[in-house]
């Protein structure tokens, strides 16, 4: 994946992907999350939904598309549509004759050429934006971390059905269906690992019965720019964020937050 944005104080732009399914049981819905190799600088060995930064050639993308959407915006849903079919090989947020071979197919080119105009421009497809619902910002920028990205959440809905999907065993060593609170309850047990955003982003997705009611939720809430604080005023200092922004946990003690 070519790129050349770098660190700044602003952060490095990032996108991530919270995809939906309804359960086989008629249960909670469930999430697809990926278990990042131990190799990466940044959430090695954890847990966390599909995404990566924002690359240039995204960038360019945006700025040749008409849209109400600034070009950050763009860009940043963009690169969510990008690295899903990079790290999952499902194709989300776009329109045209998509099946599992060609998605497929989609993911070989991409992978080979880092770039998603080519690759819309080779099967005929065009974006669709329409399908991805912004949820969240963070920026974690006063946390002592190896790399400091700006993300912005997504939501989007696969619907119903069994897909294939093949992590890339480069950025990625599994990937795995499950409800946010059978996420949480893995981490409770050990089984996986969870940095203090995708844990509280969980706390979250776990109060919705449907993709409908999170998308709800999303829409009915602005997006916010969530920068966690050490709130040392009490005898144990605690990690915390804003109370308005949707999530039910705001803060969690600062000896136990898993850190990227």
């Amino acid at each position: 994946m070519a790129n050349q944005t770098q660190q700044s104080p602003e952060g490095i732009p990032a996108a991530t992907i919270v995809i939906f399914r309804k359960s086989s049981d008629g249960g909670a819905p469930e999430i697809l999350m990926t278990v990042r190799s131990r190799n990466m600088a940044f959430a090695g060995g954890m847990a966390v939904f599909p995404g990566g930064r924002v690359d240039d050639a995204d960038f360019a993308l945006a700025r040749t598309l008409t849209s109400p959407l600034n070009i950050a915006e763009l860009a940043h849903q963009i690169a969510a549509v990008r690295e899903t079919i990079e790290e999952t090989g499902l194709a989300l947020g776009i329109a045209g004759d998509v099946d599992a071979a060609k998605a497929a197919d989609a993911r070989a080119m991409l992978l080979e050429t880092g770039e998603l105009a080519p690759v819309l421009e080779a099967f005929n497809w065009s974006l669709d934006l329409d399908q991805i619902t912004p949820f969240a910002r963070w920026f974690p920028k006063n946390e002592n971390i190896s790399r400091v990205y700006d993300t912005r959440f997504y939501l989007a809905n696969l619907g119903t059905g069994e897909v294939e999907i093949a992590a890339d065993q480069s950025e990625n060593t599994r990937l795995f269906w499950v409800s946010a609170q059978g996420a949480l309850d893995m981490a409770e047990n050990g089984e996986i690992k969870l940095i203090f955003p995708t844990r509280r982003n969980l706390e979250r997705l776990a109060l919705f019965a449907s993709y409908e009611e999170a998308r709800a939720q999303a829409e009915a809430i602005p997006v916010k720019t969530i920068i966690p604080r050490i709130d040392d005023s009490n005898d144990q200092p605690m990690l915390r964020i804003m109370e308005d922004a949707g999530y039910p946990i705001t803060a969690e003690l600062l000896e136990t937050v898993q850190r990227g």
